[in-house]
């Protein structure tokens, strides 16, 4: 018996190799900067869908359960004319997606994927969602909503200064997406009643010395593709951030699993020891 607890030990000391542990997920981009406006919306009420699309990075597998985004809300648009919500997860290129490309722009380097890896969708409760104000006029300094072009038109400087009600939208998921390490793009949408509306989501300050790379935007006239905000539609050199939050938990690995196995083992091996004594 002394034997198979010395020999048990070590095997599961090697399943801690690299020790991981639960804790809570946040990660936050910040406010928005006031530089840019990107349209993200499905399809619906004769327009067709737009999409925006913001990087993250998880270190270890997580559960994610709750989704915010700030933005405008347009054409005289309010809270009470949001008619639906939709939050998708997209992989890097060229994960989930059709390799080489079609060409029609630019580069699919460091591109979200063709298609969604995984969504969450409000009109079949999928998630629900509340929205906040922050401010009654708001102003961007440029936007791109129908100006999402082929190679080689894609390049039209942007739409120009857009304002709107400021407003923040933050979603419960009703199952988490669970996602292991790696490099995602959030994609959230929102689908207006008014045929006059406009939601954009609103761009934020790039943070310092971070993996971060820019925003990117398609419809689906360029679907499966994907065009960059900055670099290909605005063409200025500049490259956008965009404001959003998700929080969740983080997953134990097995490895955590392995070192309550081994305090239990030892313990029992002590016990059967302190037995063999005392029978001595």
């Amino acid at each position: 018996m002394r034997l198979r607890c010395l020999f048990a030990v070590p095997i599961l000391l090697g399943a801690l190799a690299v020790p991981t542990r639960a804790g809570d997920l946040f990660i936050s981009t910040g406010d928005p900067d006031g530089l840019m406006a990107m349209a993200t919306r499905p399809s619906g009420n004769g327009k067709i869908e737009t999409e925006s699309a913001d990087d993250f990075i998880l270190s270890q597998t997580s559960q994610i359960t709750n989704v915010s985004f700030t933005g405008l809300l347009t054409g005289g648009a309010t809270s009470a004319d949001i008619s639906q919500v939709v939050v998708e997860i997209y992989r890097v290129f060229p994960l989930d997606s059709t390799a080489p490309p079609s060409g029609n722009v630019l580069t699919r380097v460091n591109s979200p994927s063709d298609v969604a890896f995984d969504s969450r969708d409000s009109s079949t409760s999928g998630l629900t969602f509340a929205t906040s104000t922050l401010s009654t006029s708001f102003t961007a300094g440029n936007s791109v909503l129908n100006g999402i072009n082929k190679f080689p038109n894609q390049t039209t400087g942007g739409e120009g200064q857009v304002t709107g009600q400021e407003v923040t939208i933050a979603t419960s998921l009703a199952s988490a997406f669970t996602l292991g390490p790696g490099h995602y793009f959030l994609v959230p949408q929102v689908l207006l009643s008014g045929a006059n509306g406009e939601f954009y989501w609103l761009s934020a300050p790039k943070p310092n010395g971070a993996p971060d790379l820019q925003t990117w935007i398609r419809n689906e006239n360029l679907a499966p593709d994907w065009s960059r905000v900055g670099t290909d539609v605005e063409g200025q050199g500049r490259t956008f951030n965009a404001s959003f939050s998700i929080s969740g938990q983080v997953v134990p690995e097995p490895s955590s699993l392995a070192m309550g196995s081994i305090g239990l083992m030892i313990v029992a091996c002590w016990r059967r020891r302190m037995s063999q004594r005392s029978r001595g």
